[in-house]
């Protein structure tokens, strides 16, 4: 089983993001991916330089991917995605229909992103035939779900043709929006929002009267407000042959974390020590999001 860290999903300077991956770089995470997927307006890294980076990381034995925006809303960002997705040097993943169509018309392989409704066997039938070779599942499927997906794809003949890959780690990615929840928090518009998110490299938490953690703002999309955590889930996950678990970027202890999923995945210890009452896995157990089933 591989280990990925997914696009950096939070607002970072460029300094700040090229001192993380050159740390990163000597971790045993194998699959790194790079790029934009949450704001057009976020501009710190251009294409040019996610791709510059990705040739660094590559040079030191990482698979490289390159990953695309989520929500377009200006023909301007269409052609930054065709850029991407004609980079001619490395795998892209697809976060949108739109990517899929522009790489599938084509011929270039691809990757579904965890943001491509696939909920059946029939649609990973139908992005297999169009180029798909790994899928990452919608973050809201539960293990009982994934297992049927699976099973139906085996039916189908297909499933030698495709990697599975799980969101197995970090604030998990629910929900776009046109309107910037960042920027509103301060009465800013979005359209002069002075990428105020920069100031929250790990997002906004949002909690309820009560104090509970509900979400995590970050300017169009919502998080979750625990950290999704399925390190002790690994050997479930290896059953159910799942090609790679993913990490998503955090701006603390990340060297930790991988480390921590990494000898998971090279021994057979009992891992929920390392699992915190603060995290959540509900939807892995088919249960509210927000629940920590190891507690139960």
């Amino acid at each position: 089983m591989k280990l990925s860290l997914g696009p950096v999903l939070y607002f970072w300077d460029r300094n700040t993001v090229f001192d993380f991956y050159e740390k990163i770089a000597e971790t045993p995470v194998d699959i790194i991916y790079l790029g934009e997927t949450v704001c057009a307006k976020r501009r710190y890294l251009s294409t040019s330089d996610w791709i510059e980076l990705g040739h660094k990381l590559k040079a030191s034995g990482k698979e490289v991917i390159l990953s695309t925006l989520t929500l377009l809303e200006a023909e301007s960002e269409l052609g930054q995605l065709r850029k991407v997705c004609q980079n001619g040097d490395f795998l892209v993943e697809a976060n949108d229909m739109s990517a899929v169509q522009i790489l599938s018309e084509q011929q270039i392989p691809f990757i579904a992103g965890p943001f491509i409704n696939i909920y059946n066997a029939q649609t990973l039938h139908f992005l297999v035939k169009n180029g798909m070779k790994r899928w990452v599942m919608p973050v809201e499927l539960s293990r009982h779900t994934l297992e049927q997906i699976l099973q139906e794809a085996k039916k189908l003949g297909i499933d030698d043709e495709f990697e599975t890959e799980v969101f197995s780690y970090g604030h998990l990615p629910l929900a776009f929006s046109a309107r910037c929840f960042t920027a509103r928090a301060y009465n800013l518009p979005k359209d002069n929002c002075q990428l105020i998110c920069a100031d929250h490299p790990e997002g906004m938490p949002l909690q309820s009267r009560e104090s509970d953690k509900v979400f995590t703002i970050n300017g169009i999309q919502t998080m979750s407000g625990s950290c999704y955590n399925l390190l002790s889930q690994l050997p479930s996950m290896r059953s159910l042959g799942i090609d790679v678990m993913r990490i998503s970027p955090q701006s603390k202890n990340m060297e930790d974390i991988i480390h921590q999923f990494h000898h998971a995945r090279v021994s057979d210890v009992d891992n929920n020590h390392d699992v915190s009452s603060d995290d959540c896995n509900g939807y892995w157990f088919q249960r509210a999001g927000m629940e920590n089933c190891y507690l139960k």
